[in-house]
């Protein structure tokens, strides 16, 4: 249950929320439950099952290497993303590993990481085991936790109820769109005012706004990273960086691009094309809601700052970070409709395919957008729900298992939607057909609809077409 800015925008490490930024995660939770236990000394070995998607995807997700790294006490949001390839290179040559640093264990990847691409948990697509064992192969330890979209974490069978308190602490709970939208109406105050009252509860101003720069400009480095590094993404199919190679076009051909209105989602192309390159590549990047949706929200905030702010009298900051009310009004208001998807439908590819990645992040960065461009709270959730109306249906067919094809253009396309569904949205008076409390029960119930082949198991779709092409 998400009631945070701060839980649907995360700083994490490529290439999946689910199976590279979750599994590290949980291997850390694993690793210190066993020191708060007092059982890490007695630890000789700890293995690792993933089932269902995690199982079928893991290996091209990096979700072995998360699993590594997360047990040696890494974080997603501090590793040294450059530093991970010699950390993992020294586990394999030397078949030890130092849990959390402090105690080695006898490792080998082939059989302490164990992935079922056949057999799934009941209680979710991507589940996990963790076990820790003695010298003698006494089990100590044994843990399963559930990687349920976007970096979150549960702990199988642990109930909501410390989540369910905490959420009643806000000034203006909701759970629907209807409730938000009435909340505006009764408060007069807006999505993203709406938003900051709540994260009061935990937060200062000072630390609220702090936070959402640090978010702001981990995203502009991250464009940044995707258009200094040039090659091929790791993987078989040697996938060409095209984000550096589109914007030399574009500044090579400024005067020319002038006469072309359409040139301005050429930059959106590209602002989404770095981010998710990075990705897929490993780096950082924020999990906006999800990593393989990581590329949408940055390349509409990115088109919002560059051209429409400027358009409305409003010049980027010289160091590139932006308006801070304009970041701060997109990233909350974002963030209100992400929360509507968390509590009533999922984020997670594995569980209702890529609607619930590209999808809810286009929903997002349309309402986002809608709401710096002076949309109301009526006109900011039909943005919204333009958004994903038509995103319905969007698979998660990743080929090879990587997060590249179609992943890294499926997030262009999904800003340019959210850029369309913004103006379709404020060119009305917020009055509609279709709500999006309505449309993400759709999403929930296509997402239940939909054949496990075509949820992020690489088993249908692109995923198996593409070897024909």
């Amino acid at each position: 249950m998400a009631i945070s800015v701060f839980d649907l925008f995360k700083v994490g490490i490529g290439p999946s929320s689910s199976h590279t930024v979750g599994p590290m995660r949980a291997a850390r939770l694993f690793a210190l439950a066993l020191q708060r236990e007092g059982l890490l000394a007695r630890t000789a070995g700890v293995t690792c099952e993933l089932y269902g998607s995690l199982g079928a995807t893991g290996k091209g997700h990096g979700s072995d290497v998360a699993v590594m790294l997360g047990l040696m006490g890494h974080a997603p949001d501090t590793v040294d993303v450059d530093a991970v390839p010699s950390l993992i290179a020294q586990v394999r040559a030397d078949r030890l590993l130092s849990v959390l640093g402090l105690h080695f264990i006898g490792f080998t990847e082939k059989e302490n990481v164990l992935m079922y691409r056949r057999e799934a948990m009941a209680e979710h697509p991507n589940g996990m085991k963790f076990s820790a064992f003695d010298g003698q192969g006494q089990a100590l330890k044994t843990a399963k936790y559930l990687s349920v979209g976007g970096g979150f974490v549960v702990t199988a069978g642990a109930t909501n109820e410390a989540v369910l308190t905490e959420y009643k602490k806000v000034p203006y709970p909701f759970t629907s769109g209807a409730e938000l939208l009435l909340i505006c109406k009764q408060t007069n105050l807006s999505i993203s005012q709406v938003m900051w009252a709540n994260e009061r509860t935990w937060r200062s101003d000072a630390d609220i706004t702090s936070g959402l720069q640090t978010i702001w400009r981990v995203m502009r480095e991250c464009v940044q990273r995707g258009l200094s590094h040039t090659g091929t993404l790791p993987g078989p199919y040697k996938v060409q960086r095209r984000a550096p190679i589109l914007a030399a076009q574009l500044r090579e051909r400024a005067e020319r691009t002038l006469a072309d209105p359409l040139s301005v989602l050429d930059w959106v192309n590209v602002y989404a094309f770095a981010v998710n390159e990075e990705n897929a590549a490993g780096g950082r990047v924020v999990t906006a809601p999800t990593n393989g949706a990581a590329g949408v929200i940055p390349a509409v905030l990115h088109y919002c700052d560059r051209f429409v702010l400027p358009a409305r009298g409003q010049a980027p900051a010289p160091d590139g970070s932006g308006s801070s009310d304009s970041v701060s009004t997109f990233l909350m208001t974002a963030a209100a409709i992400g929360i509507l998807y968390k509590l009533n439908a999922s984020i997670s590819g594995a569980e209702v395919g890529c609607q619930g990645e590209v999808g809810v992040a286009c929903s997002m960065a349309a309402a986002g957008l809608a709401a710096v461009m002076g949309g109301t709270p009526e006109q900011v959730e039909n943005a919204a729900e333009i958004g994903m109306e038509h995103n319905l249906g969007l698979t998660c067919d990743p080929v090879g298992g990587l997060v590249q094809v179609p992943c890294i253009e499926r997030n262009a396309m999904g800003a340019v939607k959210a850029i369309n569904a913004a103006r379709m949205a404020l060119q009305g008076d917020g009055q509609h057909v279709v709500s999006l409390d309505k449309v993400i029960k759709t999403m929930r119930e296509t997402g239940a609809d939909m054949k496990t082949k075509y949820k992020e198991t690489s088993r249908g779709g692109l995923a198996v077409n593409i070897v024909e092409c």
